[in-house]
């Protein structure tokens, strides 16, 4: 009995309406006690890079993190707890709505062409917002892009998607798509690099915090994280040369 109090306090709660919260990334959501990453969609990384309808680099994780923010203003937000997400140990997946809509934010990104349809099943949850946006040349789908999560893995050889895609093109594109040396997002001092070391636990990447011994050293590093929870979740790991009391810098 109770166990059965415990859940349905717990149910409830995940149903109730939350102040604004701090808007992360174009996928995230973070809350005074839990972190969501919205589900069954895919948004860019804040780092990542796009090419817009002019074929100039253009800040899209940026923007799609802006977009989120400004969908929610000032007001409260509900989300729907579908559990522990699979990508990180402090971070839950959920269906979020923000009050006085009937649309979830998570469909609205994917229509609005700032997040893909992200779900194993053929289908999908938000295919046909997908189609949509790709279709009226919405949001990412004006320009030219690389899959949010192929991005996160370091896929410099994977899929180009949008309208601005040209054949002829292809090198500078990925060129621009993943620079040598990629601008660092404001407030965001966390270096990543990919490393094929760091498979062996699991990830695709190394980070380290501005105090680790290796951190100047590091001049031109792939990714660029705000956080540890974000570089963690994005699949990176700590550098060995941190000592346990360095943090980052925010």
């Amino acid at each position: 009995m109770r166990w059965l109090i415990l859940i349905t306090a717990i149910f409830l709660a995940s149903q109730s309406w939350a102040a604004a919260p701090n808007v992360r990334d174009g996928g995230t959501l973070q809350f005074a006690g839990v972190t969501y990453r919205l589900a069954a969609i895919d948004a860019p990384a804040l780092d990542q890079l796009c090419i817009d309808e002019h074929a100039d680099a253009w800040t899209c994780g940026v923007e799609a993190r802006d977009r989120l923010a400004s969908l929610i203003g000032n007001r409260q937000v509900r989300c729907e707890d579908l559990g522990a997400d699979s990508t990180s140990r402090t971070r839950h997946t959920g269906i979020c709505t923000v009050e006085g809509e009937t649309v979830s934010l998570n469909q609205i990104l994917v229509r609005q062409g700032f997040a893909l349809n992200f779900e194993p099943s053929a289908k999908g949850r938000f295919k046909e917002d997908e189609a949509s946006a790709k279709d009226g040349r919405q949001g990412l789908w004006k320009g030219c892009f690389l899959a949010p999560q192929e991005f996160r893995q370091g896929r410099k050889d994977g899929a180009l998607l949008g309208a601005s895609c040209r054949a002829d093109k292809d090198r500078e594109i990925r060129a621009v798509l993943f620079p040598d040396s990629p601008a660092m997002p404001s407030g965001c001092t966390i270096k990543g690099k990919y490393a094929l070391r760091a498979r062996v636990t699991g990830n695709v990447g190394i980070y380290h915090l501005q105090g680790c011994p290796s951190y100047p050293g590091l001049t031109k590093p792939d990714r660029w994280f705000c956080s540890r929870e974000d570089a963690e979740a994005a699949g990176f790991r700590k550098a060995y040369n941190c000592r346990a009391h360095v943090r980052e810098r925010m």
